[in-house]
């Protein structure tokens, strides 16, 4: 339950952030644009609430990471069903307007008109919904597994007996 718990919580909270940055336009501005990976510090922050809580059932390392790794596994559905929500529905114009700011910072560094053609119609290939969506999901399982590592190593060590001094 505790895993269940803290999936849903993360599907949540990164489906939260993505459609703050949509309703307040952030997406749309080259400096603001990068706020978007405040879903880091959120998935680490989840992660830790759940692990330590799951190490109170007697968890080893092993069954942490794994734990790490449910959780993020249920936050990756609600991530991939949410961001599809933001791309299709609430948004339908996101890789649209992403492709104006590509070629809007692309043309304030100064490249060429043909250089700018060809490097947004490369980025637009990946700029699908479903490819976002898997990305998104994707990126959250991996991070899920290396930082659930990290934050089982963490826990284990904080709670870990003191050496004897010599």
């Amino acid at each position: 339950m505790k895993i269940l718990q803290g999936g849903l919580v993360l599907g949540v909270a990164v489906a939260a952030w993505t459609f703050v940055m949509g309703f307040t336009g952030w997406y749309k501005h080259p400096s603001l644009l990068h706020l978007f990976w405040l879903v880091l510090p959120i998935q680490v922050a989840v992660l830790i609430w759940t692990l330590i809580r799951t190490k109170r059932d007697g968890r080893g390392w092993g069954g942490q990471v794994l734990a790490g790794f449910l959780t993020s596994a249920v936050g990756s559905a609600l991530v991939f069903a949410s961001s599809m929500v933001f791309t299709t529905l609430a948004f339908p114009r996101y890789f649209d307007e992403l492709r104006a700011l590509h070629e809007q910072v692309l043309r304030d560094q100064g490249m060429a008109e043909e250089q700018i053609r060809v490097m947004v119609a490369q980025a637009a290939q990946m700029q699908t919904s479903v490819m976002q969506a898997t990305q998104g999901m994707i990126g959250t399982l991996v991070t899920g597994l290396f930082v659930s590592m990290l934050i089982a190593i963490w826990i284990r060590a904080k709670d870990a007996p003191a050496a004897p001094a010599t």
